[in-house]
Formats: structure tokens, sequence, C-alpha cells
């Protein structure tokens, strides 16, 4: 919320990408120019209808999800509600999510490769487990965490290592 992370991001909202003089922002935004700028490491599969249930996936938790247990929204409620109206939505959402991933899912979201759509599970997992979501009763979506979790870009891109990261 300082002034000076507001010119950045006039929505004063992460994430935000700075490479070179250009900023980006949005997550969903961001990934579609990495994937359309990195092409030889491709967060979209070739296949239309493999392309298409990374997209569904990825607007389940950022359209579905993340918005309705984001600060701004919950402090729209007394404290005492907040917790149990994100763990409402990110329940509902997981539970959508999960049965996706029985047809979906290989080592990860979408088959065997990294796709976008792990790139927005892994974050909405954190705020599962900061609402007090047991991610344990979502057993594909456990399995593919785990999977990813130990992925190098996954351990590097942790919340808590990031250098802005509040202490817990």
């Amino acid at each position: 919320n300082a002034d000076d992370y507001k010119i950045i991001n006039p929505m004063a909202q992460v994430p935000s990408l700075t490479i070179g003089d250009k900023v980006f922002t949005q997550s969903v935004a961001i990934l579609e120019y990495l994937e359309e700028s990195y092409p030889l490491k491709p967060l979209l599969p070739k296949d239309g209808v493999i392309r298409f249930k990374v997209r569904e996936i990825c607007e389940i938790i950022g359209s579905g999800i993340q918005p309705l247990q984001n600060l701004a929204v919950l402090k729209q409620f007394e404290e005492s509600k907040q917790i149990d109206w994100a763990a409402k939505w990110i329940f509902k959402g997981l539970t959508a999510l999960e049965k996706i991933l029985e047809t979906s899912s290989g080592n990860y979201c979408v088959g065997d490769d990294v796709t976008m759509a792990d790139c927005c599970l892994i974050p909405q997992l954190y705020n599962a487990r900061r609402f007090d979501v047991d991610v344990a009763q979502f057993p594909n979506i456990a399995r593919v965490e785990k999977n990813l979790e130990v992925l190098e870009p996954f351990v590097k891109a942790h919340p808590s290592r990031q250098p802005d990261c509040p202490p817990e």
C-alpha cells in the first residue's frame, strides 16, 4: 500500500514483475507474457483441448477462489468472520478443482508437464493453509503439490523466501 508501490502497480496488489523498464501486473497476464516471450519453456500445451484444461484450472483459481479470499474483500467483514468466509470459498473451489484433477492430472495438474495451472495452484494452497483449510482432504491436489514443491522454480518462488515477506 506504499505510495511508491502504487506507482508500479496502481491496484496496489501483487504480483508485479519488472523486466527492464517494463512493469507487468496480474498473475495470469504475467504467465501469458512469459509463455509468449520464452517459448522454450512452455507453460501451455500445444494441444487445444489440453491447453483449455490448463486455462480452466487457472480460471477456477484466479477467478473463482482467489478474489473471494483476497485481503481487500476480507476487510469488508468483521475480523471474526474473515477466516470462515475465506475458508468457505477456498473449500468450494478446491472441491471443484479436486474433481477436475481426477481426470486431468498426472504428476502435475494437467499431465506430466508443469503448466500455468501449477503456477496458480501452489500460491492458492499457501493461502488455503493461511485460512485453516486442510489440503490433505484433497488427495489429487495434495499429490500434485508434493510433486511441485520440490522443483527448483517453486522452491525459489515460495513466499517465505521472498525478500519482502513479512515475518509469520
